[in-house]
């Protein structure tokens, strides 16, 4: 698939910084698997730049995602999706004595195609979740961060403006799993069409209140703007084709228990945009069956709640131990086809002496469709006068997917961390008719 114009100058360019930077790595630092970055301390001048202000950003995401057995299509392939990331952190107090002062330019991108999408799930329904996160957004290169946030009133007030994504501060959870349910905000996962997550930017303000050393509040504007999600339209920064705005708060309390650290959040949005009932029409009857327009909300919300705990160390050594990991968001019956979601992820970092920054992460997650979701998709059945699962007119039924995941990461390096993974999707779209299915995949994380 070619690139467009963007992807090509910017791939260019990079290509070009790549040798530059290649023809200055000093041969002792290049590859070592002590340094954080694949590339070496550049003779030392990339420690220069840090101590300077300027922190490069070079990263790669590459995910690989075969069907084993079952879906909706048991002709076996494997499928590869990837992400580049190119950016640069800036300290400003440090470049030009703007006190406690920070920005962040940052562009991805995306490549690629996923398992999940014609074998795992009906392309007539899809997934509900994904087998590589990593894909999705378009084959495309995005502005998705460029913001600069400020401390005041010796840092308790830190306000952030520019363009980002809500899940960079609300809802906020890592990635080190390769299934969708399992990797970082989920909210934006399953609030249809108004938070988008990475690598998607808004224009958007944070202001977040630390009320002491453990506990903090804040709350968001966030523009909603669904042309951003065009391809094509990755550094579009004018507002046409907004139609509302996502506003999120949420407490945030972060406890060390036995010295051991936690993470507890609790937020809620709500989007002012029109938002469409999934079942009834204008008239407060069923939609699919009057074939009128459907009835419009003048918004949509829900909340969220997600918990991380490091639950013991290993050996008295704190880098290592046993954590858990919980997620749960809910959401408006009304408008949203997504009502509840809610997931469980253990992991064990150094779980062997002899690999003591390799981890193994077990995770089960639940997926539900609004129950209004189906009753509308039995009615345009009948509507249409077809039955027949089989029949191309056919609106399959979704109820509940269910996605586990399995995984081990080799740290192999401090730049590198390859993840061979396990997954097993039973009713991949939450549609009975199609078989559960399990998914091999690879996941390969490299700071360049």
């Amino acid at each position: 698939m070619k690139k467009n114009n963007n992807a090509q100058r910017i791939g260019q360019l990079s290509a070009i910084a790549a040798m530059m930077l290649a023809g200055s790595v000093h041969a002792a630092d290049a590859f070592s698997s002590d340094s954080e970055w694949m590339t070496g301390d550049w003779g030392g001048e990339r420690t220069k730049l840090i101590e300077q202000g300027i922190d490069i950003k070079m990263d790669y995401v590459g995910e690989v995602g075969g069907n084993l057995h079952g879906g909706f299509n048991d002709d076996k392939t494997a499928r590869y999706a990837d992400q580049f990331g190119l950016g640069v952190a800036l300290d400003l107090q440090k470049l030009w004595g703007w006190d406690n002062t920070q920005a962040k330019v940052q562009f991805t991108n995306r490549n690629g195609y996923n398992i999940s999408n014609d074998r795992v799930g009906d392309p007539r329904a899809g997934t509900l979740s994904s087998s590589q996160e990593v894909y999705g957004r378009g084959h495309m290169v995005r502005l998705t961060q460029l913001w600069i946030k400020h401390q005041f009133f010796d840092n308790k007030l830190d306000i952030k403006a520019g363009y980002f994504g809500e899940g960079e501060d609300f809802n906020t959870f890592p990635c080190e799993f390769q299934n969708l349910a399992f990797c970082g905000s989920q909210v934006g996962n399953w609030a249809t069409n108004i938070w988008y997550n990475w690598p998607v930017s808004q224009a958007a303000i944070r202001v977040k209140y630390n009320i002491n050393d453990e506990l903090y509040a804040q709350i968001g504007a966030y523009n909603q703007n669904p042309s951003q999600l065009e391809h094509g339209n990755g550094f579009k920064l004018s507002g046409s084709g907004t139609k509302g705005t996502v506003l999120p708060v949420e407490l945030v309390w972060s406890p060390n228990p036995n010295s051991l650290p936690g993470e507890y959040r609790v937020g809620y949005y709500k989007s002012t945009a029109d938002a469409d009932d999934v079942r009834e029409d204008v008239n407060g009857f069923d939609a699919a069956t009057t074939g009128d327009a459907y009835r419009t909300h003048s918004s949509k919300h829900g909340y969220w709640f997600v918990a991380q705990q490091q639950l013991t160390s290993h050996n008295g050594d704190k880098s290592r131990g046993l954590s858990i990991a919980a997620n749960a968001t809910f959401h408006d019956k009304d408008t949203n086809f997504i009502d509840n979601y809610q997931s469980v992820m253990f992991v064990y970092k150094g779980l062997f002496d002899a690999r003591p920054k390799d981890d193994f992460g077990i995770g089960a997650a639940r997926i539900h469709v609004n129950d209004d979701v189906k009753k509308n998709a039995e009615l345009l059945n009948v509507s249409n006068g077809v039955s027949d699962y089989d029949n191309p007119v056919f609106a399959p039924i979704r109820e509940t997917e269910y996605n586990y995941e399995i995984n081990y990461g080799f740290h192999v390096t401090n730049w590198l961390t390859v993840r061979p993974n396990l997954q097993y999707i039973t009713h991949p779209g939450g549609v009975d008719e199609v078989d559960n299915a399990l998914v091999a995949g690879l996941k390969i994380q490299s700071t360049f």
